[in-house]
Protein backbone atom coordinates (compact mmCIF):
# COMPACT_ATOMS: atom_id res chain seq x y z
CA UNK A 1 0.00 0.00 0.00
CA UNK A 2 1.26 3.23 -0.74
CA UNK A 3 0.28 6.59 0.63
CA UNK A 4 1.02 10.16 -0.95
CA UNK A 5 0.40 12.78 1.53
CA UNK A 6 0.27 16.68 0.20
CA UNK A 7 2.45 18.99 2.06
CA UNK A 8 3.06 22.21 0.99
CA UNK A 9 4.44 21.15 -2.09
CA UNK A 10 6.46 18.08 -1.25
CA UNK A 11 4.58 14.55 -0.97
CA UNK A 12 5.52 12.21 1.85
CA UNK A 13 5.52 8.59 0.70
CA UNK A 14 4.79 6.11 3.18
CA UNK A 15 6.65 2.71 2.76
CA UNK A 16 4.74 -0.34 0.75
CA UNK A 17 4.05 -3.47 3.13
CA UNK A 18 2.64 -6.55 2.95
CA UNK A 19 0.62 -8.31 5.93
CA UNK A 20 2.29 -11.68 6.20
CA UNK A 21 -0.46 -14.78 8.02
CA UNK A 22 1.06 -16.83 10.88
CA UNK A 23 0.42 -20.07 8.60
CA UNK A 24 1.68 -17.94 5.47
CA UNK A 25 4.83 -19.12 3.49
CA UNK A 26 7.28 -16.17 3.74
CA UNK A 27 7.95 -16.50 -0.19
CA UNK A 28 4.53 -16.29 -0.85
CA UNK A 29 4.42 -12.96 1.16
CA UNK A 30 8.37 -11.82 -0.73
CA UNK A 31 6.09 -12.37 -4.09
CA UNK A 32 3.08 -10.50 -3.22
CA UNK A 33 5.55 -7.39 -2.14
CA UNK A 34 7.11 -7.40 -5.36
CA UNK A 35 3.81 -7.45 -7.55
CA UNK A 36 2.38 -5.01 -5.14
CA UNK A 37 5.70 -2.62 -5.35
CA UNK A 38 6.22 -3.16 -9.51
CA UNK A 39 2.15 -2.61 -9.59
CA UNK A 40 2.60 0.92 -7.96
CA UNK A 41 5.40 2.28 -9.78
CA UNK A 42 7.89 2.50 -6.89
CA UNK A 43 11.11 1.15 -8.41
CA UNK A 44 9.87 3.17 -11.89
CA UNK A 45 9.95 6.37 -9.84
CA UNK A 46 12.90 5.38 -7.66
CA UNK A 47 15.12 4.90 -11.04
CA UNK A 48 13.62 8.02 -12.75
CA UNK A 49 14.53 10.19 -8.94
CA UNK A 50 17.75 8.47 -8.79
CA UNK A 51 19.65 11.65 -10.48
CA UNK A 52 19.14 14.98 -11.13
CA UNK A 53 17.73 15.75 -14.54
CA UNK A 54 18.02 19.68 -16.42
CA UNK A 55 14.55 21.26 -16.72
CA UNK A 56 15.39 21.41 -19.74
CA UNK A 57 16.18 17.68 -20.04
CA UNK A 58 12.70 16.96 -18.91
CA UNK A 59 11.12 19.09 -21.47
CA UNK A 60 13.31 17.73 -24.15
CA UNK A 61 12.25 14.15 -23.36
CA UNK A 62 8.64 14.68 -22.84
CA UNK A 63 8.43 16.57 -26.29
CA UNK A 64 10.27 13.70 -27.94
CA UNK A 65 7.74 11.14 -26.15
CA UNK A 66 4.52 13.54 -27.39
CA UNK A 67 6.09 13.21 -31.02
CA UNK A 68 6.28 9.59 -31.15
CA UNK A 69 2.94 9.29 -29.40
CA UNK A 70 1.36 11.27 -32.05
CA UNK A 71 3.04 9.68 -35.12
CA UNK A 72 1.75 6.39 -33.60
CA UNK A 73 -1.73 7.72 -33.44
CA UNK A 74 -0.65 8.79 -37.49
CA UNK A 75 0.68 5.23 -38.35
CA UNK A 76 -2.62 3.77 -36.96
CA UNK A 77 -4.92 6.01 -38.75
CA UNK A 78 -3.25 4.97 -41.60
CA UNK A 79 -3.39 1.52 -41.42
CA UNK A 80 -7.13 1.42 -40.66
CA UNK A 81 -8.05 3.32 -44.04
CA UNK A 82 -5.87 0.95 -45.94
CA UNK A 83 -8.78 -1.45 -45.25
Amino acid sequence: MLTLVPMTGKEVITIAYVRVDDNEPLEKSIKKFKRMVEKEGIIREWKKREYFEKPSTIENRKKKALERKQMKKVRKMHSMKSY
